[in-house]
C-alpha cells in the first residue's frame, strides 16, 4: 500500500549548480526503483546551514512529494545514508 510522504534532502555546497539535477534524478530514481512515484519536485536552491554538517555551511534544499509503499522506506534510507551526495534528509508521512 503506497502512502504519501515528503522527502526533504540537502546536497552539498561542493556540488555545481547545475549538477544537482543529476543528484535529484538519482533520488527520483532510487524512489521509482523502490516501487514508489514522485508527484512534485520543489527545489529551494542554495541556502546557509543552520549548523556546520560534515563540514559544509551551506547546501542545496530540494524537497520530492512522493506516493511510497511503506514496506520499502529502510532500502530508501540505505540508500540515502551511503549516499555521497546528500549530507543531510528527512521522510514525514504526509497523510490528512
Amino acid at each position: 500500500m503506497k502512502r504519501p510522504y515528503e522527502l526533504g534532502f540537502i546536497i552539498p555546497s561542493n556540488v555545481q549548480e547545475a549538477d544537482t539535477k543529476v543528484v535529484i534524478d538519482e533520488v527520483r530514481g532510487w524512489v521509482e526503483a523502490a516501487g514508489g512515484e514522485v508527484t512534485h519536485v520543489d527545489y529551494w536552491g542554495r541556502r546557509r546551514l543552520a549548523y556546520p554538517v560534515q563540514e559544509f555551511r551551506e547546501g542545496y534544499y530540494t524537497f520530492l512529494q512522493m506516493n511510497f509503499p511503506t514496506e520499502n522506506l529502510n532500502d530508501l534510507e540505505y540508500n540515502l545514508k551511503l549516499g555521497e551526495r546528500v549530507i543531510r534528509y528527512l521522510i514525514v508521512r504526509t497523510d490528512e
